[in-house]
């Protein structure tokens, strides 16, 4: 943790909370006192938590899995990918932002009762406190899910290991040599905190419309209006009960999984109680959004200009903020659209979109033409990925993937393809890219999506019942998937579906659905370690010549047994003297 702290430090040497550090006055360095009347300044202590959040982007660490390549020969995680993961180079690092943001978190939560929040208004005071102590707590765990995934292991002595849990502020004096805790201590703590985000926070931010609606908490001790002022719409996107449900989903469906479950005592019965604990608000089924497969595109395009500040679309619980900009396309876009082209699907990916009818394309079923090979393909395929021939662009442009074609061609020139396939997903094809009439159009990240939830809770379910129990809710894991298949376009009835009948067959097809619907978002590298499946299937491609289609290799993954979870940083485990997770 001392590199950690020296960094943070270095940004606010005043969060030492020593006296003596604090001074001298004369170069104007505000000290910790100056948050106890100053409400924006201590405030600013809880901010640092959402800065620091790593979900403002997307990272496309699909590069370092079977579903995509770069054509950049210095992305870092196609460097990981092939041999360069270390605990010296890590992509995957979460150690030090992640402990930087809990260090401030850990001082507004120590330090929040003494602030005056508020000089007027009936019990404003208190409710401001209540809202500032739910964030941090909110905040707190998900740091910690965050560390859980990229740092949780095994030491070679057979623990399964966390991270130190640390919940109170260090400072010059604190002894920063803290033993990892347990990964089941880590998750008990991520729970502890998550129950007192809810305990403090609303289920959303909204402006009630009658003193009749104020909480029983805050009932007859405050008005409508400071009500409001407090917890009002205004604060739409910061950590809420909602949010904290949400946040709860992801940690038991990692703790339940098959890389953590030997030494955790969540369940998956557990893991699909807390996944329908969010989608229950929402209606469970009936509540999913139509547009859930094309929730970014341009087809899209009138929801997405039109979201006024803080407000959700359907399939979104919590996102960042809007904006206007071209630069995922300008990255992804292919050569003939004035595009990089740099994140590649691979034919592995491909090969994973079922036939229109729903059936693999290995099944006898299926109606597969290799000789045509993307024709009556799940709807989803044209959505996601663009293939020989298909149209793209604000002028609808046809793409041509195959050799001699153009400088989309595989790999024409350096900005080409390496696979035969570019990415669709996450782009607004809206977007002009021509020098003659550039433009920019709206975009925004989903930090938790509503389908990411139904996923989570089909998976569980299964897991824990088969494909058609329910345990004390109202839908299977059979349910889910059959709304999420006709959603996207699988022909109805889905007779793949009604074939499959035992736990293995389903886990299968859940897997594969989660891997398409969530494709390009930063999960295919977390789920595959997870579940403790194959992570050195070779990355694939197409060579299309004179009509002919050739797969090969693209490009190997040189991962060893152990990288199913990742390293500790090495000057970490150093200086703080921890166990390092087995082979790193």
């Amino acid at each position: 943790m001392k590199a950690n702290l020296n960094y943070l430090f270095a940004l606010g040497i005043f969060l030492c909370g020593c006296k003596k550090i604090l001074s001298p006055a004369d170069e104007n360095n505000r000290g910790l006192n100056d948050i106890y009347n100053d409400a924006a300044f201590a405030e600013g202590l809880l901010l640092n938590g959402y800065v620091r959040l790593p979900l403002g982007s997307y990272s496309f660490n699909d590069v370092a899995t079977d579903d995509a390549v770069s054509n950049n020969p210095n992305n870092n995680f196609r460097l990981m990918a092939t041999g360069n993961w270390s605990s010296i180079n890590n992509p995957m690092d979460q150690y030090t932002g992640a402990f930087a943001a809990i260090q401030y978190l850990n001082i507004i939560l120590a330090e929040a009762d003494k602030v005056n929040w508020a000089t007027s208004g009936q019990f404003t005071k208190e409710m401001f406190n209540d809202r500032v102590k739910g964030e941090a707590h909110g905040l707190r765990a998900l740091f910690m899910y965050l560390l859980l995934q990229a740092h949780g292991g095994w030491s070679a002595d057979n623990r399964l290991l966390g991270v130190p849990i640390i919940t109170e502020p260090l400072d010059s004096k604190s002894n920063f040599k803290l033993p990892r805790n347990t990964f089941e201590e880590c998750v008990q703590q991520i729970y502890t905190d998550l129950g007192m985000a809810e305990s403090y926070l609303p289920l959303d931010y909204e402006n009630i419309a009658s003193a009749a609606s104020i909480p029983a908490k805050y009932a007859g001790k405050t008005t409508l209006a400071d009500y409001n002022r407090v917890f009002g719409a205004y604060n739409a996107q910061r950590m809420t009960a909602r949010i904290a449900r949400g946040i709860r989903a992801k940690v038991s469906l990692l703790a339940a999984s098959a890389a953590f479950n030997q030494a955790t005592t969540v369940t998956w019965a557990k893991a699909a109680g807390d996944a329908a604990a969010v989608l229950d608000l929402i209606g469970g089924i009936a509540g999913m959004a139509n547009n859930g497969v094309y929730w970014y595109a341009s087809r899209n395009a009138g929801e997405i200009n039109g979201l006024a500040a803080g407000i959700n679309p359907k399939e979104v619980l919590w996102r960042g903020n809007v904006g206007d900009g071209n630069n995922l396309e300008r990255d992804n876009y292919p050569p003939t659209l004035y595009g990089n082209g740099r994140v590649n699907p691979t034919q592995n990916l491909v090969d994973a979109f079922p036939m229109a009818n729903g059936y693999p394309i290995a099944d006898a079923n299926s109606g597969y033409d290799a000789n045509n090979p993307y024709n009556n393909r799940d709807p989803r395929l044209a959505l996601y990925i663009v293939v020989n021939g298909s149209k793209m662009g604000p002028g609808g442009a046809s793409v041509y993937t195959g050799i001699g074609t153009s400088n989309d061609g595989l790999n024409a020139i350096s900005t080409s393809t390496r696979t035969g396939f570019y990415m669709r997903k996450l782009l607004r094809e809206d977007v002009n890219l021509n020098p003659a009439g550039t433009n920019t159009q709206r975009h925004y990240v989903p930090y938790i999506r509503y389908t990411e939830m139904f996923l989570a809770y089909a998976e569980a379910a299964n897991e824990a019942w088969g494909p058609d129990g329910k345990g004390t809710h109202n839908y299977s894991a059979r349910d889910v998937i059959a709304a999420i298949r006709k959603r996207a376009g699988i022909t109805q009835p889905d007779n793949f579906l009604s074939s499959i009948t035992g736990k293995e067959e389903m886990r299968t097809l859940i897997h594969n659905e989660r891997r398409l619907e969530l494709c390009f978002e930063g999960f295919r590298f977390w789920d595959l370690r997870r579940w403790k499946e194959n992570i050195t299937e070779p990355a694939k491609g197409v060579r299309i010549d004179n009509n002919t289609y050739t797969i090969s290799a693209v490009e190997n993954r040189q991962y060893a047994d152990y990288m199913y979870y990742g390293p500790l940083p090495y000057n970490d485990v150093l200086k703080e003297d921890l166990i390092q997770n087995r082979g790193w």
